[in-house]
Order: structure tokens, then sequence, then C-alpha cells
């Protein structure tokens, strides 16, 4: 990696923010958060299962609706999409088609395919829901820093939050149980500057053994 590739990677980390005011009458194009989308969920996954599914929500009278859902928070509303984070607690219905497509690319022979195929069938098929939906809740992370990252680097702000009726959100969206909404992330052009904050000091946090 050259040196300016890591100064833009540093610079755009510590630029983005949580930003809660937006410009209502800013508009990101349905092309645009797929170009982010596209690259984000190259992120890395537990088997590679990539159990992460969006639901974008950019339609001005649903994101009134949504807003009630998310205890009124305003950026729902004004910002310029809202993209619903879902992990898949069945992430090992994906296996096949995941290790099929590595064959097809090139990147495995088949009997490494069907081994990695049965290998994660047997793993992933016997453990009990909670350790299923702990790992996509990690792997559903991983895929929305990513977001949030691209988005900055677009000249974007984004704000992910936790904080809505997650069985009104599913019954909202038809979403299947299979499904656990995760987080929502609002994404537009900021309003007005994010509050600033602070980290604790590195030297508290990490230590070299």
């Amino acid at each position: 990696m050259s040196t300016s590739t890591a100064e833009n990677i540093t610079s755009v980390i510590r630029e983005r923010q949580s930003v809660r005011k937006y410009d209502p009458n800013f508009t990101i194009s349905r092309q645009e958060i797929e170009e982010i989308l596209e690259d984000a969920i190259q992120a890395p996954s537990s088997s590679n299962l990539q159990p992460w599914r969006f639901i974008v929500i950019d339609d001005q009278e649903t994101k009134k609706e949504l807003r009630q859902i998310a205890n009124n928070q305003e950026q729902v509303e004004t910002s310029s999409a809202v993209i619903a984070v879902l992990a898949d607690k069945e992430m090992y219905q994906n296996i096949e088609k995941v290790y099929r497509s590595n064959y097809e690319a090139g990147y495995m022979d088949e009997a490494n395919m069907q081994r990695m195929i049965d290998n994660s069938h047997s793993l992933y098929g016997s453990l009990p829901e909670e350790i299923r939906k702990n790992i996509a809740s990690f792997d559903t992370g991983l895929v929305t820093m990513q977001i949030m990252l691209l988005a900055k680097a677009k000249g974007y702000d984004t704000v992910p939050m936790g904080g809505f009726d997650k069985q009104k959100f599913m019954e909202k969206f038809q979403v299947s149980d299979r499904y656990m909404p995760v987080l929502l992330l609002a994404i537009g052009k900021a309003a007005a500057p994010a509050f600033k904050t602070t980290r604790i000091p590195l030297k508290d946090i990490v230590e070299f053994v």
C-alpha cells in the first residue's frame, strides 16, 4: 500500500462522525447507494457466508412512517435514505451458493468445494440459534462499518441507530423470521456538523505481551 493511500484511509476514518442533522433536500441516487453496498459487501464474514441483507428506505412517506418506529429520530426522515441492516440467522442456507460460486470462478476445485459445503453444513447446521445470531450480528457490524467509511469517502455522512422497535419494523417491512434487524443507518449530506467526541487514550486500552 502506498503512503498516499494509507493517508487517505486514515483521513476518511478520522473524518467519519455520526451526523444527526441532514439536508432534507439532498438526494443520493439509488445507483450510488448500490455502488457503496457493492464495495461494502467485500467485508469478511464467518466462513464467507455473508449473513447480511439490506432494505434501503428512500421514499419520503415511508421514512416518515419509519421515524415513528425509530423513536422519532429526526435523521430517519431528513437523511437521503435509511439502510436497514439485517442479519441472516440461517446463514448456513447460503453455503452451497457461496462455495459453488467460488468453484465456478475458479477459486477452488470441485473436491474442495464439496468438502467446504459438507463441513460448513455440519458445523453451522448444528449450532444453537443464539450462537448463529451472535455470529451474524458480528458480521453485519463489519459490513456496516465499511458502508460508513465508503459513504464518507464519497463525501456523505452517516449515523448508525440501534434504537428502534425491531418487531414493528419486521411487521412494517414484512421481514421473515429468518432475518434479524440489527441497525438502521441514515445516509445523506450533513446540514450541521457532528458533535465532537474524544477517545479513551490508547495506552489505557492496549497491552502488548
